[in-house]
C-alpha cells in the first residue's frame, strides 16, 4: 500500500515539475519575440523617414526674413525633391537650392530668369528679354528700394537666376558675384558672374508648405 501511494505522488509530482520547468523558456520567449517585433518596427519606421527625407521631401528651416511674406523668418517648410523629376522648374517657383558659392549651405529663393533668358532689374522693376512690359510681382512684401537698378542677367543653359521676395535685405543674385570675387573664387568679375545662376543640378527640390510654428501655409 506504501509502494502505491509513493508511486501515485511521483506521477501527480512530476507533471508539475515538468510544467514549471517549461514555463521560463516560454515567457522569456515571448518576451523576446515582443522585444524583437518593436525593433523591427522601429526599423521599418526609420527606413521609411530616411527614404522620404532623402528622397521625396526636403525639410528645411528658414533663419532670415528675405522671402517675407511667403515666408517668415523662423519658419519651417517642407519642400518636393521629386518635383522636377518630369518637368523643368517655372518662373515664379520657390525652390530650394545649394548656394552656388558654396554648395554645403542651402538657399530658398524664387525663380526669376529661365535658362537663355536675359533678366535687366531697372528702378525697381524686371524686364525678360527687353520687353516693354515688367513683370508682375505680387509676392513682393514692399517697394523695392535697395539693389533695385543697373542689373543684367544673361542667364546660361539649364541655369536660373534666383532672387528672395524681400529684395531690400535678401542676399540673392545680385550679390553672390561679389562674394565669389571677395572669397578668391574668380580671378575677375566676368568669371565671377558664373556664380550669379543656379544650375539645374544644384536645384533639391520646390517648396511646397511651411508646417511650423503653430501654422499650415501653402507656398504660392
Amino acid at each position: 500500500m506504501s509502494d502505491m501511494y509513493d508511486e501515485l505522488l511521483e506521477t501527480e509530482d512530476e507533471p508539475e515539475k515538468k510544467g514549471d520547468y517549461e514555463e521560463k523558456p516560454r515567457k522569456v520567449s515571448g518576451i523576446l519575440k515582443e522585444v524583437l517585433g518593436w525593433v523591427e518596427m522601429v526599423a521599418i519606421a526609420v527606413l521609411i523617414s530616411l527614404f522620404i527625407t532623402q528622397v521625396v521631401l526636403i525639410n528645411a528651416h528658414v533663419p532670415t526674413g528675405s522671402m517675407k511674406n511667403q515666408i517668415e523668418e523662423g519658419d519651417n517648410l517642407f519642400g518636393l525633391r521629386l518635383a522636377y523629376l518630369f518637368s523643368d522648374p517655372q518662373r515664379g517657383d520657390i525652390v530650394i537650392f545649394k548656394y552656388p558659392v558654396d554648395p554645403e549651405v542651402r538657399y530658398i529663393k524664387r525663380i526669376i530668369g529661365l535658362p537663355g533668358e536675359t533678366v535687366d532689374i531697372i528702378d525697381g522693376e524686371i524686364f525678360i528679354d527687353g520687353s516693354d512690359t515688367p513683370l508682375s510681382e505680387p509676392y513682393l512684401p514692399e517697394e523695392w528700394v535697395v539693389g533695385n537698378d543697373g542689373y543684367t542677367f544673361n542667364v546660361p543653359e539649364n541655369s536660373y537666376l534666383c532672387l528672395g521676395d524681400n529684395r531690400n535685405i535678401s542676399l540673392d543674385a545680385r550679390y553672390w558675384a561679389d562674394v565669389a570675387l571677395d572669397n578668391g573664387l574668380a580671378d575677375n568679375y566676368e568669371e565671377a558672374m558664373a556664380y550669379s545662376y543656379v544650375s539645374r543640378d544644384l536645384i533639391l527640390g520646390k517648396a511646397l508648405f511651411v508646417y511650423w510654428p503653430y501654422k499650415f501655409k501653402i507656398l504660392e
